[in-house]
């Protein structure tokens, strides 16, 4: 797809936005801020991605690292009785299972592929033994408004009345694009994931950046499985994040390993999403609504597959570096 075919789409869209707002406000800040909110794991989980690809890791694992995460931070705020260390656990959890796939990746230079399933596995089997009905949270996590901002006709309502993870991920989402582009840190990130012999050659340390940025990673996505249990859902069951994870590298693929770009991507998926979900509660198309759920994943399988062709991941990506 060219820049002009993207250009035209995103118009028609917001085109599309503006004329249902003038139409039915309300309807359509409710759908947008239900497509925010539902891009938002997304949007962290694809920030995983990027930071594992870009220094040269495929996270296949990002969907058990979630599941993990949403686990140990929905028990840890029920138990604990506190949120706040819930999403703490959280973080602490995804950032284990980093650490985890780091040791399989980069230190015991394990096929990358095997060594992300090797976590959904567990992440899987772990979450489903240990389950137990019975516990709920404490509180639910406070909406935080920001004034005036909050009272700009569409876009108010919708960005700026949001629970702290919304704004979480998207102030994540342009500091990561900073740190990449802007900084040695993301510079050195970049070399190892495109050219980790001459950035050897040049000092950085190929094994021990990509392993602190694999874990650091979990971290993100440890983050997205908090607030899949704390506040999106705030609960817990077996398989909570429905595949999630997956979705999210079909997100950073289309968003071209750029933060902002995945950022986007994932709020028009939301979009998608949201739209399908009005459409089937006003009984718009008379379908099952199994066809409608499916509406937001066959476009993105669509669109990712017109785009797959016009971009390339860094080029080390996958790849054990072995020092000559």
């Amino acid at each position: 797809m060219s820049a002009r075919w993207a250009y035209i789409l995103g118009g028609v869209i917001v085109a599309g936005i503006v004329v249902a707002f003038f139409m039915d406000e309300i309807r359509t800040v409710s759908v947008l801020s239900f497509s925010l909110r539902y891009a938002v794991p997304l949007i962290l989980a694809a920030m995983v991605g990027i930071i594992c690809e870009r220094s040269g890791v495929i996270n296949i694992g990002i969907e058990g690292q979630m599941l993990m995460s949403a686990f140990a931070g929905f028990f840890g705020a029920a138990i604990t009785g506190n949120l706040i260390l819930g999403t703490l656990i959280g973080i602490g959890t995804g950032m284990i299972m980093g650490g985890f796939l780091a040791v399989g990746a980069v230190t015991w230079k394990m096929d990358q592929i095997i060594a992300g399933t090797i976590i959904n596995i567990l992440a899987t089997g772990l979450t489903s033994f240990l389950y137990a009905q019975g516990y709920v949270l404490p509180g639910v996590t406070p909406t935080v408004r920001i004034p005036l901002l909050a009272d700009i006709p569409l876009v108010g309502p919708v960005l700026f009345n949001n629970g702290l993870f919304t704004y979480a991920a998207i102030i994540i989402s342009i500091v990561l694009w900073g740190l990449l582009f802007r900084t040695i840190w993301g510079l050195r990130t970049r070399s190892v994931g495109e050219k980790p012999s001459a950035a050897d050659t040049s000092g950085i340390g190929v094994q021990r950046l990509r392993f602190v940025n694999v874990t650091f990673a979990g971290g993100l996505a440890g983050l997205a499985g908090a607030y899949l249990a704390l506040e999106a859902a705030g609960t817990f069951e077996r398989g909570f994040t429905a595949g999630r994870g997956f979705t999210a590298l079909a997100i950073m693929i289309f968003g071209a390993w750029n933060p902002l770009g995945a950022m986007f991507a994932a709020i028009f998926f939301g979009l998608t999403q949201g739209v399908a979900s009005q459409l089937q509660a006003d009984e718009v198309l008379a379908i099952p609504p199994q066809f409608v759920n499916m509406l937001p994943y066959v476009l993105t399988i669509v669109l990712l597959a017109a785009v797959s062709g016009r971009i390339s991941p860094p080029a080390a990506v996958g790849k054990p570096y072995e020092k000559d």
